[in-house]
């Protein structure tokens, strides 16, 4: 019920005089129904009638899609080109606007037939009065001064609709006419113009590109055949006649000299090597394990004949004596084949040395040509580059000659009929509508008649407000009423001035007349009753700064003080009390120390133990030096409210107005801690703090054991009370 009361405490400080009285609204409106009823019957009738009367229009709709149609037969050797990005966004517009060219309209104005129609033709009948008029004055021109085609043309885009079908490539073609019959044709035949016309200009292209080419195969094929020429007029002066695997003679010979060289040397180093070996082993007397000395007829035959001699020589040393006639004969036989056998072997090493300075001589005869050819190849390459540069322009022009008779084939074929399909085709075809999409009778008729209701009703509506009788008027003087937490809801709405109290009934009567007193209970038990409460009547101040509240201390010695109010903020949030309601405060430096300088927030921001309550005093030149510098205090108290949650300035309920003005002025929130109801100072104190401030203006009531005590409850006045 606390929270009951402060919220009609704070339904106390809205002012009605704005309000909208809508019961008066609704009176004046049954009032003057017959303003509402009447025009909006009169619209249904019109609109009615006119739907009826109007002549009926019909719309064909043809669709293209953009799609590439180039023949693959066409054009052989190459892909085809990608639909989806050959057509983006930008081209399907240009599409559009080539289907609405001037050169198409007048195209399909004639396949058609709209010339001599009148609904499009404004050549066919008589003018009227006033168009006769008018062409006689200057302000137009006679139908027949124009050809047919261009008097239909307005008409024409008119009644022409192009427009892409949301995000795609299909491109919807609508034409309107009185016609059915006709509106279809036109649709279709506007597509197929278009299709004709995109066919007709790739035909154009092909044509203008093959002409082009004819023109420039001829002299470019005269070009390749005298390059070729002269290359093979170099090459024959010069010498420069290709071999096998397309190399040149010098270079060819050059190349077997070298090998032949390289053979020679090998020989003669094997020659040179089988020698030196051959009388090594002569010397080491193995002679006949040298292959070559071995392989040989003669030193074979010798062989045999040593071991049949041999053999003799055993057999008769069985029956003969060394120094006997035979055995000496045998002996010198043996004698003479194991040197038959040594000149064989120097035969062999004579014969290898001999074919080693055969090798030699070769050798020196392949390095002199080979040297011979080496200068004929380098004085030959000068030659061969430029050959080589009249051969790469023979090529070059002979590919272009190539690329371009490819070019001229694909050309010849792309302007044959029908082998350069457009690049679009229809995909639905426009049929004889049943329907006419103009006017659409059923929602014409609704928005008329809404339209006109709406607008009668809108005009009672502001006459009433611009007469000021749609607004809520205060009603006479009822006096105060106090009401009762604990009492029921009837109760509470029932008069009941407190009898003990007729002073204070009438103070509160005055300041509750102007809708900006209100009411909190401090309940030390419920602090987050308290703080909804002081919340809802504290105006929002700046985004990212804490509201500022100035409280007056107008109760009496046993009811709460400021700083219980401070307490009890401190509980749930950051808050800061700057007490400047006493002078002194036992020699400490405060407020008035830091607008002088001599002091930091550090240095005068207290706290007492066991407390979150921050504090700031007076400071030793007291209250009277703070309040006299409100320019000063108006900075530090920015400070302030951009460091802590809630800052709350006490001061005595008894200073002068002009003191708190500054103070008052841009405090988001009024707090008078008035004690117990019918507080008579208090009261008065808050009424004079309403003058001073704009912001709502609250009574801080103490709660005794939980009990609420009673509360203010608003009393509706005329506002000039």
């Amino acid at each position: 019920m606390t929270a009951q009361a402060g919220i009609d405490a704070q339904g106390a400080g809205e002012g009605r005089g704005d309000m909208l009285d809508l019961s008066a609204l609704w009176a004046a409106i049954k009032r003057r129904k017959f303003w509402v009823i009447g025009p909006t019957i009169a619209a249904l009738g019109l609109s009615f009638i006119a739907v009826n009367v109007v002549t009926p229009r019909y719309t064909g709709e043809a669709r293209l899609l953009l799609e590439s149609r180039g023949s693959f037969y066409a054009m052989p050797g190459q892909s085809l080109p990608d639909s989806t990005g050959q057509f983006d966004s930008e081209a399907v517009q240009s599409q559009v606007q080539v289907i609405m060219s001037r050169d198409l309209a007048r195209e399909a104005i004639k396949r058609i037939g709209l010339v001599g129609n009148a609904e499009f033709d404004s050549g066919v009948g008589a003018l009227s009065a006033l168009r006769k008029l008018a062409v006689v004055i200057g302000l137009g021109g006679h139908p027949a001064d124009r050809s047919p085609e261009e008097r239909v043309l307005e008409k024409y885009y008119e009644r022409l609709l192009v427009y892409p079908v949301g995000r795609s490539r299909i491109v919807s073609v609508e034409f309107t006419s009185r016609d059915a019959a006709l509106a279809a044709k036109a649709a279709n035949t506007i597509a197929e113009t278009y299709l004709e016309f995109q066919e007709a200009a790739k035909q154009d292209n092909a044509r203008s590109a093959s002409n082009w080419l004819s023109t420039t195969i001829e002299p470019l094929r005269k070009r390749v055949a005298e390059a070729e020429a002269k290359v093979e007029d170099f090459r024959s002066k010069n010498g420069l006649f290709a071999g096998p695997n397309n190399t040149s003679i010098t270079s060819q010979q050059l190349t077997d000299l070298s090998a032949q060289l390289s053979n020679a040397r090998s020989q003669q180093a094997e020659a040179q090597a089988k020698a030196g070996l051959i009388r090594d082993a002569i010397k080491q007397g193995r002679t006949f394990e040298i292959p070559d000395v071995a392989n040989n007829d003669l030193v074979r035959r010798l062989i045999e004949q040593r071991v049949n001699l041999r053999a003799q020589i055993a057999a008769e040393s069985r029956s003969l004596l060394p120094e006997h006639p035979r055995i000496k004969e045998l002996n010198a036989q043996l004698l003479d084949l194991e040197g038959q056998l040594r000149a064989a072997a120097e035969r062999t090493v004579r014969t290898l040395e001999n074919e080693a300075k055969i090798a030699g001589q070769r050798v020196e005869s392949f390095q002199a040509a080979l040297d011979g050819q080496k200068k004929n190849v380098s004085s030959a390459n000068d030659s061969e580059v430029q050959l080589r540069a009249l051969e790469r322009e023979a090529r070059t022009l002979r590919d272009q000659l190539e690329q371009y008779m490819q070019r001229y084939r694909e050309a010849v074929a792309r302007d044959t009929m029908n082998a350069t399909p457009a690049d679009a085709r229809i995909i639905s075809r426009a049929v004889e509508p049943t329907e006419p999409s103009f006017p659409k009778k059923v929602p014409v008729v609704l928005v008329a008649t809404l339209a006109t209701f709406l607008i009668a009703l809108a005009t009672i509506v502001t006459r009433e407000l611009l007469n000021g009788q749609g607004r809520s008027l205060p009603e006479g003087p009822r006096g105060p009423r106090w009401v009762s937490a604990r009492r029921s809801e009837e109760e509470a709405e029932a008069p009941g001035p407190v009898p003990d109290a007729p002073r204070q009934a009438r103070v509160a009567g005055l300041l509750t007349r102007a809708g900006r007193l209100g009411q909190a209970r401090l309940d030390l038990d419920n602090p987050e009753l308290t703080l909804a409460e002081l919340a809802e009547r504290t105006r929002e101040p700046a985004r990212g700064v804490a509201p500022l509240a100035l409280v007056l201390d107008g109760a009496g010695e046993e009811a709460a003080r400021p700083r219980d109010l401070a307490e009890l903020l401190a509980q749930r949030c950051r808050c800061v009390l700057i007490d400047l309601s006493r002078d002194h405060d036992d020699g400490e430096a405060g407020f008035s120390e830091l607008l002088a300088g001599e002091a930091l927030f550090s240095d005068i921001i207290t706290r007492a133990p066991g407390s979150r309550l921050h504090r700031i005093g007076a400071g030793r030149a007291g209250r009277a030096a703070v309040l006299a510098a409100p320019d000063l205090v108006d900075v530090a108290l920015d400070a302030l409210c951009e460091t802590y949650d809630w800052v709350l300035v006490a001061a005595a309920s008894n200073d002068d107005g002009v003191v708190l003005a500054p103070i008052a002025r841009r405090a988001q929130a009024g707090l008078v801690m008035s004690g117990q109801v019918g507080n008579g100072h208090a009261l008065e104190t808050a009424y004079r703090l309403s003058e001073l401030t704009e912001a709502p203006v609250t009574l801080i009531l103490d709660a005794e054991g939980g009990v609420p005590m009673p509360t203010v409850a608003r009393a509706e006045a005329p506002a000039e009370a």
